[in-house]
């Protein structure tokens, strides 16, 4: 059961908490329970994990999924290894001018951007569609390589 509330929510202290929760309210229920399945058990602890899940706001669902992502991607530390950062800087390098301003701006210099549309004194959209250009010529270039 507790896998099963780990695969949905991918907490371990929530699905803990599911788990005991479902194993509370069976024991402090007025009625005597006949002989429970494993079946209804699991579907007991996957409807908890599905309210849980509702309860959460969009933007801490968002903040969970890619903070367990970016703590996996800090434990290998193998990773960007030397010949990753000469691919990526290659490719940055074939970028324009311009676009070569934005990627910096973004990734280098962690600014929004509305900051780097003021900066540049380009719109937002120009920002974004320099952006999207730089995203597909690394994707192609590490595509290309892997």
């Amino acid at each position: 059961m507790w896998q099963l509330a780990m695969v949905l929510l991918r907490d371990e202290d929530a699905a803990k908490d599911i788990v005991h929760d479902a194993f509370a309210s069976l024991l402090s229920a007025n009625y005597p329970t006949p002989n429970l399945t494993e079946t209804y058990l699991l579907s007991a602890v996957r409807h908890r994990c599905i309210n849980h899940i509702r309860h959460l706001s969009v933007r801490q669902r968002f903040r969970q999924i890619y903070s367990k992502n970016a703590e996996e991607a800090i434990e290998n530390e193998e990773w960007p290894d030397e010949e990753t950062i000469a691919l990526l800087n290659s490719a940055i390098g074939n970028l324009s001018e311009a676009c070569g301003r934005v990627v910096r701006l973004r990734f280098t210099d962690g600014l929004s951007y509305k900051q780097i549309a003021e900066t540049l004194g380009i719109s937002e959209v120009a920002v974004y569609k320099h952006l999207r250009h730089a995203i597909d010529v690394l994707r192609e270039k590490l595509s290309q390589h892997g």
